[in-house]
């Protein structure tokens, strides 16, 4: 099996990647593997990468929590499952999820579920809350959370 490039051109490759956009380990060695590189070479470029500061699990996984709440308003199962999902370690999940302040997280959680409320267009109150409390579940937001909120909507 041959290389697509050579491990420079590789390294140089990678290192553009991730500057680009911050990368956990498993997209690194993915796009490595699609480079046609071995598994030695990948463990030499992937070294390279973390000295050089282009590789950082804790700044990807920090990063990625602020995002995907900030844009997609994730909630943190979401987010941890997603993170576990790219093998980041708990150490590192748990230091990005306190990256999203609590307050930050209210907020957003709050507004989701107003949004989320005024759109179903639902005359039965069991179905709505079932679509309300299904929807807030997906994106990944605390049950008691989501239950606690969908009794004060249907009081309103």
């Amino acid at each position: 099996m041959n290389s697509i490039c050579t491990p420079k051109e590789a390294l140089q490759k990678l290192e553009h990647f991730c500057a680009y956009q911050e990368r956990c380990h498993d997209e690194v060695v993915s796009k490595l593997y699609s480079l046609k590189m071995t598994p030695d070479e990948i463990d030499l470029i992937v070294v390279q990468l973390i000295e050089g500061n282009f590789l950082n699990e804790t700044r990807f996984a920090c990063s990625f929590a602020r995002g995907k709440h900030r844009m997609k308003s994730w909630g943190k199962i979401r987010i941890t499952n997603e993170l576990k999902l790219r093998n980041i370690s708990s150490t590192n999940i748990n230091l990005a999820l306190k990256e999203i302040s609590t307050e930050e997280y209210e907020n957003t959680f709050n507004e989701l579920a107003e949004k989320c409320w005024n759109s179903i267009n639902e005359k039965n109150t069991l179905k709505k809350r079932k679509k309300f409390c299904d929807y807030l579940l997906r994106r990944g937001y605390e049950s008691h959370f989501v239950y606690e909120k969908a009794k004060m909507m249907e009081l309103e």
